[in-house]
This record gives structure tokens, sequence and C-alpha cells, in this order.
């Protein structure tokens, strides 16, 4: 157990999966009550079981991040079965890479409303709840792309770049009410962002980048686990990591 970590109320979405999956996990080891949203109901139930089997708390949610009341009845039934919530963790995204001049539109829409839209909805859900605590840790994923553009990125770049504005906004907002901001850039981690990628040079380009640099989702978990477990007036405002390998 983790005297950071321990006893807290830990909203996660993207939770079916990757790194949602692996901070869900990994939370629960160290004592958090976990409370999962994702689309994939059944997949999302079979890691809230383990878990509650392995000796946690969890509990599933089916959230669909697009659409508000979703995300808003997530952080509803956290509070209702636990009490309060401790920590918003945004971390549902997707990643249809390619160049503008495929006009693959849908997919910017896509892009928008999940890596976007979908981390404001999260933070209207739970920014209520905590400035009534006036405690509180919200951790939105961006990305290293929240960092650098690189051609046949631009949008998805734009939706991280967009997520660390939003934070860094928020974190100026929030400290009247004692609350925490964190954003994590991770490079390239195993997910299945790459599957969501439909166009075929840019897929199997981007799946090469993972096969050769990609590290494990549990360094993703060990950020998030950093910066939920340092004291109340510790506030880790950013953490970007690539693997080793990785040079862009």
């Amino acid at each position: 157990m983790s005297a950071g970590i321990e006893g807290k109320v830990v909203v996660i979405t993207g939770a079916s999966s990757g790194l949602g999956e692996a901070a869900a996990r990994h939370l629960a080891e160290h004592g958090a009550r976990v409370v999962l949203g994702a689309r994939r109901t059944q997949r999302l139930e079979a890691i809230a079981d383990e878990i509650v089997e392995d000796g946690g708390e969890a509990l599933a949610v089916p959230t669909d991040v697009t659409e508000r009341q979703q995300v808003q009845d997530l952080v509803d039934a956290a509070v209702d079965a636990f009490g309060r919530i401790d920590v918003m963790l945004n971390n549902a995204g997707v990643m249809p890479l390619s160049p503008l001049d495929r006009l693959n539109v849908d997919e910017w829409d896509q892009m928008i409303d999940v890596n976007v839209k979908g981390v404001l909805y999260g933070i209207a859900a739970a920014l209520p709840y905590m400035k009534e605590q006036e405690s509180g840790h919200i951790i939105n994923v961006s990305s290293d792309a929240g960092h650098d553009v690189h051609a046949g990125s631009a949008v998805y770049a734009a939706t991280k770049h967009a997520v660390r504005a939003l934070s860094d906004g928020l974190r100026q907002e929030a400290t009247p009410y004692g609350l925490r901001t964190t954003i994590i850039s991770p490079g390239a981690v195993e997910s299945e962002l790459p599957d969501t990628i439909s166009e075929g040079d840019v897929a199997e380009k981007t799946d090469a980048l993972y096969d050769n640099h990609a590290v494990s989702a549990d360094s993703f978990a060990r950020a998030v686990a950093f910066a939920i477990e340092q004291p109340e007036d510790v506030d880790v405002n950013e953490i970007l990591y690539r693997p080793t390998t990785q040079n862009l």
C-alpha cells in the first residue's frame, strides 16, 4: 500500500485497455478505490472483477466520453459508491493519424470529440465535487505530440496541445480551492492507439515505431502514481517521458 494513494477514489476514463487499464490495476494494488469508465462494457467489467478478486475495490461504469451525461454519470457513480472523488484521470483518447490532404474530416471530428471535449466533460463532472471538498486532483493525458508536431499528426497534435493549454488554465483557476492538476505526456507506450489509424501507409510507419521503441503501459501507471502520492502541498504539473530509444 502507498500512504499517498491508499483509500483515494480514482475515476479513470479509457480504462478498458492500455494506459487506463494499467493505471487502474496499479493504483488498486496500492489501495486506491478505482472507478472505471470505457465503452467496452464486457472488458471493463472483467477488469473490475479481476481487481476485486485480487482484494481491491473497483466499480465499472460503461462510459462514452463524447457524451457529457455519461461522463457525469461516471463521476456521480463514484461519489454515490464511495462518498467522494479524489482523482479524475482523463485518459480516453484516439489517434487516427493522417496527412491533412487525405481530408479524413470524420476522424478529425472524432479526435476533437474524444481528446478535447472528453477531457472537458471530465473536468466539468469532477470540478464541482472537488471545489466543495476543497481537495482533489485532475490528471489529463496529453502526449509528446502535445509538445512537437510532425507531418501526418497535425490534428492529433493540435488536440494534445489543447489538453496542455486547458490543463494549465485549470491549474491557475483551481489554486484557490487547493486542487492539484497534472499533465502526463507519454511518448510511444504500448496501447491500442495505433489501431485507430485507418491509413495503411501511416499505420505501417507508426506500427514500426511502436514495435521498435514502445515501453510497457506500466510506465504510465507509475507516472500517475508518482503524481498522486506526493504530499498534498506538492503539485506535479507535468510529466513528459519517452522510451530511451525514441528520438522523435
